[in-house]
């Protein structure tokens, strides 16, 4: 008889968990960082490519280097890769023009437009409740943005474009969610963690012609941190899925915030608005909505969650 990988170990899986969502904002700000010297192109490539030897050692100590790696649909990885991409880069670039607990803020929003877009492109049926909390999650996030707003579409301002561009980033990630959904029918967990940061890492390379530079050694080392980071964090996010259910860990998420408030006040000197921390909490309290419901429903999709990477696509 085959021996389960899965155990009920809540605790374990919670510290998992909020560990891997404080390095995962910690990977934001390094990469906030570098931003004004480093082009998003460059940091997605240090970003992916010194997360594979992470990810590739992890594999190999669990013995899943070999068989895990199989995949059924090449093509789909690539799609994950091009969407995923596209979301880390928008993100990248956001980073350098609006405040960390700002960029963090918006991204609550990633499982609203999961919704929306699962009923477009899946054909699930969105029923009340669902649809009371896409319209308080879309009030939220309209109540952050506002104030980005309020000056008019101005184009030439760095903080309209920056959420223009996490908004973006944040629907790409919707839709990599609902893909994924798709991917995890046929293909492991590790493949899809590890083709993805192969197929970044190369779409990265794309950008070079674009005005790549060479970092200075300080600069350096908060590239490759980031990639070690993200490839860690990763680890610890899917591990304490082994744990406990998606349903259950899903509300820890929004640790993130006090981590990115934190970080934003005492390495960039940046401090969150009543609006935007207002906006914040009914785009959580939507969410919370939605983790409720599925609950209720059993509709916990555990193996997709534990993919999604907050900063990465």
């Amino acid at each position: 008889m085959a021996t389960s990988l899965t155990s009920h170990r809540p605790m374990l899986a919670i510290a998992l968990k909020v560990v891997a969502i404080g390095l995962f904002t910690g990977l934001s700000a390094l990469i906030k960082a570098v931003s004004e010297v480093i082009p998003a192109g460059e940091a997605v490539f240090f970003r992916s490519f010194f997360a594979i030897p992470v990810i590739v050692v992890w594999l190999s100590m669990r013995g899943d280097l070999k068989n895990d790696l199989k995949t059924q649909r090449p093509m789909g990885h690539i799609l994950r890769g091009l969407v995923g991409t596209s979301a880390m880069a928008m993100t990248f670039m956001g980073l350098g023009m609006l405040p960390l607990p700002e960029v963090t803020a918006i991204g609550y929003a990633t499982p609203i437009f999961t919704l929306i877009l699962a009923a477009v492109f899946l054909g699930e049926r969105i029923r009340l409740i669902r649809i009371s909390a896409v319209g308080i999650g879309l009030l939220g996030v309209l109540i952050m943005i506002y104030p980005r707003l309020s000056g008019g579409m101005d184009m030439s301002s760095a903080a309209f474009v920056g959420v223009l561009l996490i908004l973006g980033a944040t629907v790409a990630r919707g839709f990599v969610q609902i893909h994924i959904r798709r991917m995890v029918m046929t293909e492991h967990t590790a493949a899809i963690v590890f083709y993805f940061s192969v197929t970044a890492s190369l779409l990265s390379l794309l950008t070079l012609p674009f005005g790549w530079v060479i970092p200075d050694f300080t600069t350096l080392l908060l590239l490759i941190g980031a990639g070690l980071v993200g490839g860690v964090a990763q680890i610890l996010v899917t591990s304490s899925y082994r744990f406990a259910p998606a349903s259950m860990l899903a509300p820890y998420d929004y640790v993130s915030m006090l981590f990115a408030i934190v970080l934003g006040y005492v390495w960039f000197e940046e401090w969150p608005t009543a609006v935007m921390l207002a906006g914040a909490c009914l785009v959580i309290a939507g969410n919370v909505l939605v983790i409720w419901r599925e609950s209720r429903l059993g509709l916990v999709r555990g193996k997709a969650k534990s993919l999604t990477d907050p900063k990465g696509g």
